[in-house]
Formats: structure tokens, sequence, C-alpha cells
């Protein structure tokens, strides 16, 4: 199972950088910055705090309505709502994402006016509100700037029947300008007195390339390994299209629909099932609320080559954010197939509850 995600996730990045656009500012200008930034040169970015504080420093990158500064005063980066932002001054060029979907590598600087800033893209100049800006990172970061893992562990023991189980998740995003690519590799290892082994395993490779106004294509693999419903390994790889109904500072919710191909290899001697399928999907990022966010999908897999095959898979979790980048999460997966085979049972979820550190 790990080699195929392993393939999938090598598959995926060459197809994807294959694809990928060109900035709109000049190359000449992004390597004179990436060559600044080599050189630790000086860096006076600031910010006009609603509260009239003033910072001077360096920024490191905004996502998820914070604002991460850093300053030669202070031993840690600032973490700061981007709400309280009011003003923004900087000689560099930035990846900036807009709530409309708009893409661009391009100049940031306030205007007289309050919440209003100038982006000149070098091919554009306009004047678009703070509140607007979704994603904002300096051209020149190197590849782990915009690299996010999440690895997190569960342990339960219980006296009764000797239960222990152990539960693990490993999970990685990558955001550039024009496209995201993201993965997880999850377990659950069950072992209890005269009761058998239980072992579950499942992970996920998937990409998205984002087109203008919100619409995205799609493309991933999806593997699932349980034995409670006597999977030896059941693959799934589906590419399609999408669109964010809302993507801005507080949630990001989209749905998706497409073609995906599935393989079923069984722990008996049960024969191989391939099924041609249509998928919709849809799935919810809700990060402004305070430590917690929260991040829910569902996809629904109605078969093309199986008369009346239904499956759906159903994931969400809530994670608590700690100081020293730790958090604790709780997570429930909920997979259904009304046609299993037989001797198991239509549907199986598993619920955890982990504790882990982020590397951003």
């Amino acid at each position: 199972m790990l080699k195929n995600i392993i393939f999938s996730f090598l598959f995926l990045l060459l197809t994807i950088n294959v694809i990928a656009q060109n900035d709109t500012i000049s190359k000449k200008e992004i390597r004179k910055q990436k060559k600044a930034i080599k050189k630790n040169a000086i860096i006076n970015d600031s910010l006009v705090l609603s509260n009239n504080d003033i910072l001077v420093g360096e920024i490191k990158k905004m996502e998820k309505s914070v604002i991460t500064f850093k300053t030669k005063y202070s031993d840690s980066d600032f973490k700061i709502k981007w709400q309280k932002v009011v003003k923004i001054k900087s000689d560099r060029i930035f990846i900036i994402a807009l709530n409309d979907g708009q893409r661009l590598n391009s100049s940031i600087n306030s205007i007289d006016k309050t919440g209003i800033v100038n982006l000149d893209s070098g091919v554009n100049t306009f004047e678009e509100d703070l509140i607007n800006i979704i994603y904002l990172e300096p051209v020149g970061r190197n590849f782990l700037s915009r690299l996010t893992i999440d690895v997190d562990f569960g342990l339960t023991l219980t006296k009764a029947n000797n239960l222990k189980q152990f539960t693990s998740n490993l999970s990685g995003t990558y955001l550039a300008n024009k496209w995201k690519a993201n993965g997880y590799f999850k377990t659950v290892l069950s072992r209890q007195d005269s009761i058998a082994d239980l072992n579950r395993m499942d992970g996920e490779i998937s990409g998205n390339y984002f087109l203008r106004n919100d619409w995205f294509l799609q493309l991933g693999g999806i593997y699932l390994s349980n034995d409670e419903q006597k999977l030896k390994l059941r693959s799934t790889y589906k590419a399609g299209a999408g669109y964010y109904f809302i993507h801005d500072n507080s949630m990001a919710f989209g749905a998706g629909t497409g073609l995906a191909w599935t393989n079923e290899d069984y722990i008996d001697d049960t024969s191989t099932k391939k099924s041609g399928e249509i998928y919709l999907a849809v799935g919810l990022n809700k990060y402004d609320i305070g430590d917690f966010s929260l991040m829910s999908s569902a996809i629904l897999y109605p078969s093309i080559t199986e008369k009346g095959r239904y499956r759906a898979d159903v994931n969400m979790q809530m994670k608590y954010d700690l100081p020293f980048d730790l958090y604790i999460k709780m997570s429930l997966t909920y997979n259904w197939d009304n046609q299993p085979i037989e001797g198991t049972s239509e549907n199986d979820y598993i619920f955890t509850t982990s504790f882990g550190w982020e590397f951003n």
C-alpha cells in the first residue's frame, strides 16, 4: 500500500509541474529577489495595526487569516490576525491569492485609504481591500516555507480483555502559486484477548490546479486497507474539476465532480473487483475560530459499471492548537458500501483522539 502512495505522489508532482503556469512578474525580477533573500539582504517590511502599533521587520507568510511577522527584537515570530492589519508596506514581490480566485505575483503597498492596498503585477495595477487577500508569501522563499506537515499519535490501553489500540497519522500540504498538493497516511492497530487483531490503514495523495474565478482541476489517489471489510487494498484513482463557493479568510467551501476507477483486492479468495464510477465531492475547511479549526469532506461514488452500487467516504476532524506548534485532534472516518462482499458489514467507522506536532 505504501508503495502505491509513493508512486502516486511522484506521478502527481510530475503532472502538476508540467502544467504549471509562469508568473506575471518577469523572471529577471524574480531571480533578483531570490538572490537578495539568499544573501540575507536587509528586509524592512512594515505593518500598521488597528491599535496604531507599527511593526518593522519581515513578512514570512499570511494564510488562514493569520500573518506571521519576524522582527529583530523578538525571540519568536509574531502571529497576528489579518483583520488587525490596516496598512502594509514592502519593496518585495509576493505570491498573492484573492478571494475571487485570482492568483498573481505582485508588489503590495497601502495607499492613503485605510485598509486599501495597491497591487502591481507588472502587467496590471489595481487597488484591493486587504480583507480580500487570503494568501500572501514572498517570492523566493524555499521549499520548506510552503510545506506543512502534521504528525500525531494516539494510544488506548484498557485492562478489560487486555485491549491495546494504537493510532498514527502523517499528513502534509504543499501550497504553490497555481497549485496545491496534499496527502496523508493513517493507521489503526487494535489488539485484544480472544478477538482477532484488527488493522486499518488508509491514505490519500491529491492535487488541485487553480483556475480563474475559483475553479480548479483535481487529480488524486485514495487507498484503504481494512480487516473489518476484508479489504486487502482498495485503490481509487480520480480526476475531475471543482469550484469554491466560499473562499475567504474565515473558511473554504467547495465541491467537485469527475470520474474514478477503483480496484479492490480482498483478504480471502474473493475475486478482485474493478469498478468505473462517477464521484461527487463536497468539502469544508473552517479556520477562523480562534485556536480551533474544522475540516470535513464527503465523497459519493455511484458506480457506472456495477448496477445499483454506491459507495461513500466521509471524513471529519477538529483540531485545537496548543503552544509550541503542538495540537490535540479528534477525527472521524466513515466508509459505506451498499454492495459489500459476503460476510462483511455495509459500513465501518473509526473515531480517534490524538496528540501531535505541526511543522510549518
